[in-house]
């Protein structure tokens, strides 16, 4: 006789596990997170990148083309600050304890800012190495940022 399909408290894992299977609880625990976790890396990301690049765009206009470094990490501290804070917040969100939660964000925050703080010499070169190669130096004076609008590619 087969056993009913056991599931986390929301309703996640649905099959049955296999009459031999005796790690269902691990099982459900660790794979009942899953769809969380795929959420919050989706929205994370859509909204960190769309973020750090708009930030990117106008601090680039502002400054009228100067100040590189300031552009890239302040633009990764509003994006990264973004992406860390969503993604904590829906994938981990009631699983972790409050205070945890916020030590994890503010350490994966920071981390992720030091990253391009210590990338930044290379960022310097590989710009300039764009910019020559291409001959190009572009403003997004009228770009069009909303992230819904669909064109077709023709």
């Amino acid at each position: 006789m087969r056993r009913p399909a056991q599931t986390d408290e929301d309703g996640i894992v649905y099959l049955p596990p296999a009459p031999t299977f005796d790690a269902n609880p691990a099982y459900v625990r660790v794979f009942g997170q899953v769809p969380r976790v795929l959420l919050g890396g989706w929205l994370a990301v859509f909204a960190g990148d769309f973020a750090n690049n708009f930030v990117l765009a106008k601090m680039k206009i502002l400054t009228e083309g100067r100040f590189l470094w300031a552009r890239t990490i302040g633009s990764t501290i509003v994006g990264e600050g973004l992406n860390t804070l969503l993604f904590y917040v829906i994938a981990l969100g009631g699983i972790l304890p409050n205070s945890l939660l916020v030590q994890s964000i503010l350490t994966g925050w920071a981390l992720k800012v030091l990253v391009e703080v210590v990338f930044t010499p290379v960022t310097y070169r590989v710009v300039r190495w764009l910019k020559n190669t291409e001959g190009e130096d572009f403003y997004d004076r009228r770009t069009n940022f909303n992230p819904l609008i669909i064109r077709r590619p023709f």
